[in-house]
């Protein structure tokens, strides 16, 4: 246990119970836990395992490469419409989560495996096309196209996503321009 994780529990307002919950399951499993991003993270080897969320409605034990595990209930959903590799049950009371416990524990000793083994979840490298609003910025400024492959793939595919999510060219034009000084100093859409 991890005096960080503890702390984080005490002065959560919401989930306590669920999260303590679902602390053990991944305790019992053989997890090292720490304090990532905010959030209950367990790892196996230095991978990442499990993150337990807390949202309003709901809490969240998060599979990092849930794409890998077999899931015949379909009881895993992507986190986001272009999620690829993690998968997550999300649980409104504790007693979810008691009546899941052996299914949670499965998965969690499946994905365990799949660590000992080196599977790798298979990314899609730029699964979205580059906005031509943006390729023609990248082909203008030689500063701003360094920046910009510079950034994280998951970086470049959010400013992607953004840019290509207006419908009108000038929209798109403007989106663009509005972040390149953001780009340039190397910093993500939402950071």
């Amino acid at each position: 246990m991890n005096a960080k994780v503890d702390a984080y529990i005490k002065r959560a307002k919401t989930w306590q119970q669920e999260t303590e919950r679902l602390r053990k399951i991944s305790l019992d499993c053989g997890l090292t836990e720490e304090l990532k991003w905010g959030k209950p993270c367990y790892s196996f080897q230095e991978s990442n395992v499990v993150i337990i969320q807390g949202f309003k409605e709901s809490c969240a034990l998060l599979f990092c490469k849930g794409s890998l595990l077999k899931d015949p209930k379909s009881l895993l959903e992507k986190p986001g419409k272009y999620t690829q590799g993690a998968r997550r049950i999300r649980f409104t009371n504790v007693e979810q989560i008691v009546k899941l416990e052996s299914t949670l524990k499965a998965f969690i000793k499946e994905a365990i495996q799949a660590e000992k083994s080196g599977l790798q979840v298979v990314y899609k490298k730029n699964p979205e096309p580059i906005p031509e609003e943006l390729q023609n910025k990248l082909d203008e400024n030689a500063k701003f196209k360094t920046a910009f492959h510079t950034l994280t793939p998951g970086r470049q595919r959010a400013y992607m996503l953004y840019f290509s999510g207006a419908k009108q060219s000038t929209t798109r034009q403007t989106r663009v321009e509005k972040c390149m000084p953001q780009i340039l100093k190397g910093k993500g859409l939402n950071d």
